[in-house]
């Protein structure tokens, strides 16, 4: 790769090629209130609010589904809790340790059809979720559930799950011990949306078509034109009036250069994916917003694969990546280059305005100046693990998905592993559903990942247990699955956090399972003449207020 190819700048002024200041042409018809053109992603592999695992996929969800507590505006434009079907909700400690919530939904709450939505419903969802026969990814993310991880294995039935509907309005939920982040994951998750039994079981294609894509969201489907566009309009039966467009039109585009266009010409209104060398331009001239979030982008190195089923290789990887050169030179969004895999802005024990990352401090030292010391040491690891100065090493192949950042990113590496340690890689740019498949079935060696959790540190940890379905790298190690499973069950805060960084110094510190490279901020630009978009640090974008700007 020549890096001066990725040093230039692009010195193109917005104003000479006849722009506003914006960098668009006029107002769109979403400026009207009519419809609002958005994209987030291509074509979606699921928009299963139990199977999704993508975040561009969870924000179309977002608007069709809603959970028993949602994100909701409060003027900050950051999204924070609030109820979503359940109206309110009680918290008991039992005398065993196990804790009781009920929660109580809203009166003559309706599926986008019309049809009554009951409680009985979440209770299937949930179900569904944590009976890994049907595939969850995050058949986990309900582990504090009474018999849910049982179910999950299964040693029990999932009809065994701590969860009934005692009638029609009303909720209970036992956990097993008092789960300090499960109003997290009841918010958070969209996994757990109600579903409609008779919609969904045995029918794999229910997702498809607006006749049984059946929500109980702020909109609902109206048309999916695949590879084109999926058009949502207002759900008439919602439980609250949805001040935003009439339709949301979510374009599926990959090519951030025609996303750009499609966004400067008045085509679309709200995109989130750039052209790198635009980048440094769009933050100057103010166009483009960044906000928090909390993930991680990272190389998932497949541990159960030779060369990388060595420790010692894979830490010579992740020590051999120039990580500042990455965030200052490719992304250059504010990006931070990483030192861990739990970002920073996650608690620690002392709760809100404690910082998990802080307090472990880093695994391996992100100075520029030390960057040499980083490489000396990869080297010793790969002579040691017997690829001295690569001699020997097999060619092995990088697969990422299509992106202007991710093929920048991957070209990157390739030359600093080929420079730094004589090994030679491959690139390989696949589409986003072949490339979710390839690396969910660990048959690869080396792919671009990342992941995004909520502020606690057990969503980014948890990842690596053996039974996770999204350990793309294939780590099991029954050491970490023990750490993670104490962690799980006590509430005590000290504890817990002793138990997370005991995790991540095993899979980051001792096993070097991936190698970070920086932690994400979220980058968008939405059409001046609109306002009311809110998001959540987790990556979710919300639509359902969006109005004109005042006059």
């Amino acid at each position: 790769m020549n890096k001066k190819l990725i040093l230039v700048v692009l010195g193109l002024s917005l104003l000479g090629m006849g722009l506003s200041a914006s960098g668009r042409t006029a107002a769109t018809p979403a400026a009207t209130g009519s419809t609002m053109n958005i994209v987030v992603g291509p074509e979606p592999n699921s928009i299963d609010p139990g199977l999704n695992n993508a975040v561009d996929a969870f924000i179309y969800i977002s608007h069709a589904y809603e959970g028993l507590y949602r994100f909701a505006d409060n003027g900050s434009g950051e999204g924070k809790l609030a109820p979503g079907q359940a109206e309110s909700y009680t918290k008991t400690v039992n005398a065993d340790g196990t804790v009781t919530y009920v929660f109580k939904l809203r009166p003559n709450l309706k599926w986008s059809d019309g049809k009554s939505l009951v409680a009985q419903e979440f209770v299937y969802s949930w179900s569904r979720v944590v009976d890994s026969s049907n595939g969850s990814p995050y058949d986990y993310f309900f582990d504090m559930v009474v018999n849910a991880a049982e179910i999950t294995l299964g040693k029990k039935n999932k009809s065994e799950l701590g969860m009934r509907a005692i009638d029609d309005r009303t909720l209970e939920i036992i956990l097993t011990y008092d789960c300090p982040y499960f109003m997290d994951v009841v918010a958070a998750s969209l996994t757990g949306s109600p579903l409609r039994a008779d919609l969904v079981e045995g029918k794999d294609q229910w997702t498809f078509s607006p006749s049984t894509y059946i929500g109980n969201g702020p909109y609902r489907m109206k048309e999916w034109v695949h590879n084109s566009y999926i058009l949502l309009e207002k759900n008439p039966y919602y439980y609250a009036p949805v001040p935003g467009p009439e339709t949301l039109k979510f374009m599926l585009m990959d090519n951030d250069n025609a996303i750009l266009a499609g966004f400067r010409n008045g085509e679309i209104d709200f995109i989130e994916s750039f052209p790198v060398d635009e980048v440094p331009g769009l933050i100057a001239s103010g166009e483009m917003h960044i906000v928090n979030y909390l993930g991680t982008y990272y190389i998932s190195l497949n541990a159960s694969k030779a060369p990388f089923d060595n420790a010692l290789v894979r830490k010579a990887f992740s020590l051999a990546i120039d990580r500042n050169f990455i965030v200052n030179q490719i992304t250059r969004s504010g990006e931070k280059a990483a030192d861990g895999f739990v970002p920073g802005g996650v608690s620690d024990a002392a709760g809100a305005g404690s910082d998990f990352r802080k307090t472990r401090g880093g695994y391996y030292s992100t100075r520029p100046e030390d960057y040499e010391k980083n490489v000396a040491e990869a080297k010793r690891l790969l002579a040691e693990a017997g690829y001295p100065n690569g001699r020997n090493f097999p060619v092995v192949e990088y697969i990422y998905n299509t992106s202007d950042a991710h093929r920048a990113i991957g070209e990157a590496l390739q030359d600093m592993w080929h420079t730094q340690l004589g090994v030679n890689i491959t690139l390989s740019n696949q589409d986003w559903a072949v490339f979710l498949d390839t690396r969910d079935n660990g048959d690869y060696l080396i792919a671009r990942n990342g992941w995004i959790g909520n502020s606690d540190p057990i969503s980014f940890l948890d990842l690596f247990i053996s039974s996770s379905p999204n350990n793309d790298s294939q780590y099991h190690n029954p050491r970490y699955d023990a750490i993670i499973a104490q962690a799980r069950s006590t509430s005590v805060p000290a504890e817990r956090m002793r138990f997370m960084h005991q995790a991540e110094d095993l899979f980051i510190g001792e096993d070097s399972v991936v190698a970070p490279v920086y932690f994400y901020t979220n980058k968008y630009m939405m059409n001046p003449a609109l306002t009311g978009m809110y998001y959540t640090p987790t990556g979710l974008f919300y639509f359902d207020h969006v109005r004109p700007v005042s006059p």
